[in-house]
Formats: C-alpha cells, structure tokens, sequence
C-alpha cells in the first residue's frame, strides 16, 4: 500500500488524505470545481502546474479562469497553440504576440505575411481548434542551456537565443507543443483541451486572437475597437524595432557591450518629443476653442505626475502659465473610503474623491478666485493644509492630474470646448522574446512596488497585496474611458526594466512564503531574472522613471 499524506485544499477548506506522489491533476479531479476547470494551483503559496506531484504534506489552491493568476495561464496556453497552428499553416513565418487588448484578446502580427483575409483566419481558427480537440500535452523540462538554445536556433527562433545567450544559466525550461518548443516565464495548462473558448479575426496588418475575459470567461468580446490605443502601441513598436531593441535580449546585448547610456539619451530625447507636440496640440486647442483646463489621467503608476510637469515646461515654453492640481489631494479621509468587494479601502472608485469640493474649487478658480488647495497624507490618510493659494490668470491653464481625468462625471460643470484630455500609461513594447510579451501591469506594478517603499511607507506585501484592488478598479473606472482621450502617452522606457530591477528585487525578497502574496512576489523574481542590471546613473533628473527610484528634480 502507497503511503498516504495530507493535502490541506483551500478551495474547499478541507484536509484530505493522498497517496504520496500524486499529480496535482489527478487531484484536481476529485475537488468541484465550480464552473470553469481548473488551469494550475499553488502549492503553499507557489504556483506550480498541474503535472506537479505532491511528496509531503502541503496547503493548495487550485486556480481557474476567474483569478489573475489563472488567465495568465489561459493566455499563455493560447499563445502556444496559436505559434503550432500557423507553425504547421505557414512553416518559416515568425509570429509577433504585439499587445493586449481591452476585450481580453491580443493583436499579432507575422514577419512576412502583411494581412490576412477572413478565409486565412478562419483556417488558422480551425486548425487550432483542432490542435485544441486532439488534447495533445504541453510538457514543461529542463534542459542544459547548450541543448535548448541548440533546438531554437533548429526552429530559428533568433529572438529566444539571443535571451539565453544574455542571461547565462547552465540548465533552462523549455516547452513543448508536439513538435513546436518555446519559452515561458509562467505556468502552462497541462494540455491543450483547456483552451475552451477563442477565434481569429483578421485586424490591420494581422489578426486578433479573441480570448475570454477573467470577469467574463463565457464570451468572446467582438468589434471592440481601441483606436488610439493600438496607434501609440503600433508607434512605439515601430520605434523600439528601429532602434534595435524590440526583445529584451537585444536589449541585454546593448548593456553587456556597455550601451546603457546611450538606451537612456534616446529614450528620454524621444519622450521630450512627444511632451513638445502635445504642449503644441494644448496651445492650438488655446487659441482655437478656449481651452483652460488640461485632464491627465492613467493608471497607478503611470507617471502622471512627472508627465504634468514635464508638460508644463513645454506649455511655458509656449508663453502659457500652467497651474498643477493632484486629484490624489481631494483624496476622502481613509475611514470615508469606500470599500470594495473584498472589504479593502477603494482608492480607484470616484467616491474616493471628494467631488464636491473639488468642483467647488475648480468653478472658484474659473471665476478668477484664489483657493488653497488641500495636500493629502498617503502615511497617515488625511488632507492637510497647504499654506499657499492659487490664481488664475488670462495665460493661465490648469492642469489636473488623476486617475479619473477622464471620467465626465469628474468635472460635469465645465463645458468640454475647455479640457483637453490626455490618457498615459505605460504601454511596454517590448516583448521578452516574439510570442512572451511583458504585460504593462508588470512595469506597472514594479513601478508602484519601489515607489510606495520609498514614500508612503508601504512594504512590497501591502503593495502587493492590494493590486488586485487596484487592478478590478482600473477595469471599472478608468480603462472605459481611455478612448475619450483627445491625444494619449506612452510612458514606457525600453530601457527602464533592467533599471528597475536592483531597486525592487530586495523587496520582493523580504515577501515572506508563509503568505498568499509571496507567490506574485516569487513570479515577478523570475521575471526580473531576465533582465541585465543597469544602473541609473545617466537618468536625466527630468525622467518619468526618477518618479518611482528617486532624484526627481521636480520633488516628491
């Protein structure tokens, strides 16, 4: 008789007896559950996939769809299925996973395939329905380093190479899809039958993979069209190809060979550009219509507050006067926060704004009045007073930065002829290798966890432990209005993630395992993983990314 051990399952709260050895998949079958079959699990709090095998007592949970850890692996899946199918329709064709989109799919492109007709999509649809029928599995080993970038450069996958090539290791993961291989820096589905719901449309220069939502895994969304955000994704692609740098690989190439500094001055000459045009756009809209206010908005750690001041620098360059107001000041006191589904304070809802106050100050300042503006305490959750007032002037615009910038219930007493909107994020574009994309809530989330350390006193488990917050709030309050932008701002810089990495790795180190957190802790390790250091010793003092490490010349 096999010896027996406990398994402590948090989806059901219950302990149960297993026999020793046990893949997580055979138990996954004797545990409900619910409405959507299981992707992977965590095992005392690490992810681990489904062929995983239990030899010792453990805590696990089982994970599916509706969690942000599960549609990662959902997608991640898709991505391989979609790379055998248009392997096996169109062998020598490189597949470009570009961006994500709002309706949870993602835009692809192919090297040497400019469009593609409905009749193609549908082929490459049915095929991976095929693919997805067949069950086939998809096997995750290790492998010495020499073996794996052996059997790239086979399938020529240069882009993967030069990956493994700039982060040394002696033995590397590969997957396998029958005769396709990639490279993942998360958990697969254990075989293809999970991916249960998707299409192939054709868009632009390539196609959507349609892709099931986390808070709608039984739809596919359809004619969701984000124009402008696929135009500033498309410009930055473009741009980070020109330059050399699309992967992280070539990125860690031009930093082995001591390139750093010279990333640092294009990347921060091409954001000054694109600070100028938009003062440009301001003082045209000025001129033509009256435009006083300018709205900033975007999503936590976007840059958004060095990105208003960068802009004012250009706007008085111009001969305009800008005066800058933080929606994060209207802040309610904590207590008065509203709260979300899981108790936790709601800091992206509107209501967590003080909107009487704001408008009432806002419709002071149109009237020519002087107003102190309030300062709200991040440490100890309260507004304070400022001590100075602000006036405005004929030349004076008004530059209101925050996360609800787009938002028309925001400022419904000032007549639109008078905002000019601006939507920033940081939309990354550059991708790990052809099919891994990095995700901008990722850069996002790095960005906030060294920034919340350093100034509102917030270790990396509490950041961690409300980005889902953050993150469901995003999806309900601010990305719905992300078109009403009437320009939008990639804030990324190709460079920054091998900058960020020496600031945030001790942080993530200090996550304790005992806690569910550590397992995002632990991924975002393996992720940085990839990257090359760098150090920020030429960022210019004016960056956006001197808002998250420190040395901003435009203060706290």
């Amino acid at each position: 008789m096999s010896e027996k051990i406990a398994l402590y399952c948090q989806n059901t709260a219950s302990t149960i007896e297993v026999e020793m050895g046990r893949s997580l998949l055979s138990i996954a079958r004797e545990i409900p559950s619910g409405s959507y079959p299981y992707l992977a699990a965590t095992v005392n709090n690490r992810i681990k996939e489904l062929d995983y095998r239990v030899y010792s007592p453990v805590t696990v949970r089982f994970i599916d769809i509706t969690s942000f850890a599960g549609i990662r692996v959902l997608q991640r899946t898709a991505w391989f299925i979609l790379q055998k199918a248009l392997c096996d329709l169109y062998p020598g064709l490189t597949l470009h996973i570009r961006h994500s989109m709002s309706s949870g799919g993602f835009y692809c492109e192919t090297d040497g395939h400019d469009e593609f007709s409905q009749e193609e999509t549908r082929a490459i649809a049915a095929r991976m329905r095929e693919i997805v029928d067949a069950d086939l599995p998809i096997r995750r080993c290790k492998r010495l380093t020499s073996e794996v970038r052996e059997q790239f450069g086979r399938l020529g996958f240069a882009d993967k190479i030069e990956l493994l090539e700039t982060r040394p290791r002696l033995y590397s993961v590969i997957y396998t899809l029958g005769d396709t291989a990639g490279y993942f820096y998360g958990a697969l589905a254990p075989s293809t039958r999970y991916l249960e719901r998707f299409d192939i449309e054709p868009y632009y220069n390539g196609f959507l993979l349609l892709l099931p939502q986390r808070t709608a895994p039984d739809t596919l969304l359809r004619d969701v069209r984000q124009e402008k955000v696929f135009d500033i994704f498309r410009e930055y692609q473009s741009w980070v190809r020109m330059m050399g740098v699309p992967t992280v690989g070539a990125i860690n190439r031009r930093i082995m060979e001591r390139d750093g500094g010279g990333m640092i001055k294009v990347a921060e000459a091409f954001h000054e550009r694109k600070f100028a045009r938009i003062a440009d756009e301001i003082l045209e809209a000025n001129l033509a219509r009256g435009t006083r206010m300018v709205l900033i908005s975007g999503p936590s750690s976007s840059g958004k507050t060095t990105s208003a001041k960068r802009l004012s620098i250009q706007l008085g360059v111009l001969g305009l006067k800008p005066v800058l107001i933080s929606l994060d000041d209207y802040f309610v006191d904590r207590e008065k926060t509203p709260l979300d589904a899981d108790g936790q304070y709601d800091y992206e809802a509107l209501e967590a704004i003080d909107i009487a106050l704001f408008n009432d100050h806002l419709q002071r300042l149109m009237r020519g009045e002087s107003v102190e503006i309030p300062r709200y305490d991040f440490i100890t959750g309260r507004r304070t007073r400022r001590g100075e007032a602000l006036t405005l002037d004929e030349r004076s615009i008004l530059i209101i930065e925050g996360i609800h910038g787009l938002n028309p219930r925001l400022t419904p007493s000032i007549p639109d002829s008078q905002k000019f909107r601006i939507y920033i994020s940081c939309f990354t574009s550059v991708a790990m290798d052809n099919i891994s994309r990095i995700a901008t809530t990722d850069n996002r989330l790095l960005r906030r966890l060294i920034r919340d350390a350093r100034t509102r006193g917030s270790d990396a488990v509490a950041t961690l432990a409300r980005w889902g917050s953050v993150r469901r709030g995003e999806e309900k309050h601010i990305f719905p209005y992300q078109e009403n932008a009437d320009v939008m701002l990639n804030s990324a810089l190709f460079y920054e993630l091998s900058v960020l990495r020496p600031y945030a790795e001790p942080l993530l180190r200090e996550v304790p395992d005992t806690i569910p957190e550590y397992d995002e802790a632990r991924r975002m390790l393996k992720f940085l993983d990839n990257f090359v250091p760098m150090t920020p010793d030429e960022i210019p003092p004016t960056s956006i990314l001197r808002e998250f490490i420190g040395g901003s010349s435009f203060g706290e």
